[in-house]
């Protein structure tokens, strides 16, 4: 019995063998079935560079659509202010519809190195142009010629003939700008106009520093701003003299008011340029000596109204501008000077003269002396016309 038993042990065995080899092939064919890998990453890697392709080429289609000009449109007046950025000019182009994003516009500008040398202005420009042209438009200061102002201040007028003149032509009002001239506080970052004593006794504060020149500026310009250019000018003309200009005036134990009070001094008595430095000779040597300077013309501007002769009562008037009754300089400058009389007042001549009268002969040129009996004569051949 025991032998049956084993037969069918034994002939079961091929069998299991043979179902072991079934189950195998079974799963071999399911893992045959399955995507490889690789193949899985590459489908990955394809999709997202699709992706980035795409995403790529939106973004250059975001910005290429963005460079391009606006549709055509009317003429526009585009204000660029001084010491804008460019960011700041792209967002006003923006808002003027000259250009479609200034964002975009910011980052071309970096890219072409553009933005930098863009000027202050006001200009025409019309939607339609293309990038090329508004950066060279900006680049070249192509601006609209704006409406100005031209007015002419002779040299030595003073503060209150300058405002009557401005006045008369229409450009300012007379009150606003005298009281401009002396309250004013914009200005007093003038270089010039820091020279200026903290001084009662000044007539107007402002005298001599409104460099008489002939000025252009925009129209409707405000009292203040037309204030603001003249000592701009002066401080300009100063920088215009020699280089040791300020070293002569330290040896000269002058300061810089000083100098242009006798500037103005020089610029109202004399009329010939060759006597300006002569003049400005006298007035330091009396000064030296010292003598009262006793000049016409400071009596001149105490009176406010100048006269074409002076009055022996004139000369007893009660004011610290009254270089008959005082010592010294007057506090302060009579008029607006030339740069020629300022020149004058720095670098005197050298001379021995205290005295000088005007000749009567119409040449408006001076005879000068070292002493007062010589004086005495010369006012005798000025009388005689010789």
């Amino acid at each position: 019995m025991d032998k049956p038993e084993e037969k069918q042990a034994a002939g079961n065995e091929p069998n299991a063998v043979k179902a072991t080899k079934t189950t195998t092939k079974k799963k071999r064919k399911k893992v045959r079935n399955r995507p490889k890998t690789w193949v899985i990453s590459l489908w990955v890697v394809l999709s997202l560079l699709t992706i980035m392709l795409l995403g790529a080429g939106g973004v250059l289609y975001y910005v290429w659509s963005n460079l391009q000009p606006m549709p055509a449109g009317a003429v526009k007046q585009v204000a660029i202010s001084r010491g804008m950025s460019a960011n700041s000019v792209a967002d006003t182009l923006e808002e003027n519809g000259i250009i479609k994003n200034s964002f975009v516009f910011g980052y071309y500008l970096q890219l072409k190195d553009e933005g930098s040398r863009f000027q202050a202005g006001l200009y025409e420009m019309s939607p339609g142009m293309d990038n090329a042209a508004i950066i060279a438009k900006l680049n070249a200061g192509d601006t609209i010629a704006e409406e100005t102002i031209r007015f002419t201040i002779p040299e030595g007028y003073t503060v209150l003939q300058i405002a009557d003149k401005l006045a008369a032509d229409g450009l300012i009002n007379k009150e606003k700008f005298l009281d401009v001239a002396e309250n004013g506080r914009s200005w007093a970052n003038a270089e010039s106009a820091q020279a200026i004593p903290d001084d009662d006794k000044l007539h107007k504060r402002l005298e001599g520093y409104l460099f008489p020149e002939t000025y252009e500026l925009k129209k409707d310009s405000t009292e203040e701003q037309i204030i603001t250019r003249m000592l701009q000018e002066t401080d300009r003309k100063l920088a215009a003299l020699p280089e040791d200009w300020q070293d002569a005036m330290e040896a000269s134990g002058r300061t810089l008011h000083e100098i242009m009070t006798i500037a103005s001094l020089i610029e109202r008595e004399v009329v010939v340029d060759e006597e300006r430095a002569l003049v400005s000779s006298v007035i330091y040597n009396r000064l030296a000596k010292p003598m009262r300077l006793q000049i016409d013309a400071a009596v001149q501007y105490a009176l406010d109204e100048p006269k074409e002769r002076l009055l022996t009562k004139d000369l007893e008037i009660d004011s610290p501008y009254n270089t008959y009754k005082n010592d010294g300089l007057p506090p302060g400058p009579i008029a607006s000077p030339s740069l020629a009389s300022i020149e004058a007042a720095i670098y005197p001549a050298q001379s021995d003269y205290l005295f000088y009268v005007t000749k009567k002969d119409g040449s408006q040129s001076h005879l000068f002396a070292k002493t007062y009996n010589e004086h005495l004569r010369n006012i005798d051949k000025s009388e005689r016309g010789s």
